[in-house]
């Protein structure tokens, strides 16, 4: 690494938080991570003397993250990269689940993400330089059934890294969107939240996927500890990606879809024009 930076990662007591501040402590990095307990706290500590660093903050406590982000500032020094990692899944047929879990998902996944953004972009605009990366999913680009409110977090924090790249690119602020396939993560183990069953009707086109990722689950296709270096060489980058694909299953489902969405677009373009004057 040809330089060491500061990171600021949501989400470091497992999954790509856990594996990307690992590999970045190992490279020379300092790394500041956010925890929900003192004992975590603790833990992550604990994995590099002088320069692992962590914070207690719940990113839904939205009060509380401007006066962290400045204590760290102060404290530590200043965020070169703010990695958004914080998050969960949510997978329930959409008729069937609340509208209270619907705000959960989005406040974590999405609300928490911008307040911290929001947090760190004044004195990355001061400095004219900085890096954020949010940690979307190939669920920002792609659907299946069972899982509409998740991804409806991710295409939401697909759109608002994207806008935000726009705005910030002037003040030497760049903005990637990271979206993962299927990895060995806890994603979809006991950090989803499930809503119940409720609608026999749905039985048939969902039971079937519930049950292939509950079995698939700790047996995915992505290496956490691969994704991480990939996310260092974004970091790393002179020119670093606005959207950046992780996994091979991702690349091809992602593909598919433009393929489809393009093939559509052609078959009604001239409904699409008929529109104007």
């Amino acid at each position: 690494m040809s330089s060491s930076k500061t990171l600021l990662i949501t989400g470091v007591s497992s999954g790509f938080g856990r594996a990307l501040a690992k590999e970045a402590l190992a490279v020379g990095h300092k790394v500041v991570g956010t925890v929900r307990s003192t004992e975590a706290k603790r833990d992550f500590e604990a994995l590099f003397a002088n320069a692992a660093f962590a914070r207690v903050l719940d990113v839904t406590d939205f009060d509380a993250i401007g006066g962290i982000v400045a204590e760290i500032e102060a404290s530590v020094g200043p965020i070169d990269v703010l990695v958004n990692n914080a998050g969960y899944g949510h997978e329930g047929i959409m008729e069937e689940s609340p509208l209270s879990e619907m705000r959960r998902q989005f406040d974590v996944n999405v609300f928490g993400t911008v307040a911290m953004m929001k947090a760190v972009l004044p004195f990355m605009r001061e400095r004219r330089r900085g890096h954020i990366l949010n940690i979307t999913s190939m669920g920002g680009h792609i659907t299946m059934p069972g899982i509409a409110y998740y991804c409806g977090s991710k295409f939401a924090l697909e759109g608002i890294s994207e806008a935000l790249g726009k705005e910030v690119k002037p003040f030497g602020i760049a903005v990637t969107a990271v979206a993962p396939g299927s990895f060995r993560t806890d994603w979809a183990g006991r950090s989803m939240a499930r809503t119940p069953r409720s609608i026999a009707d749905y039985d048939r086109i969902f039971d079937p996927i519930r049950k292939a990722r509950e079995e698939k689950s700790g047996k995915q296709l992505g290496d956490p500890q691969k994704a991480a270096c990939a996310m260092l060489a974004a970091i790393a980058a002179d020119c670093p990606p606005t959207h950046l694909l992780l996994g091979s299953d991702a690349l091809g489902l992602v593909r598919d879809k433009l393929s489809a969405l393009a093939e559509e677009i052609r078959a009604w373009e001239a409904v699409t024009v008929s529109t104007d004057g």
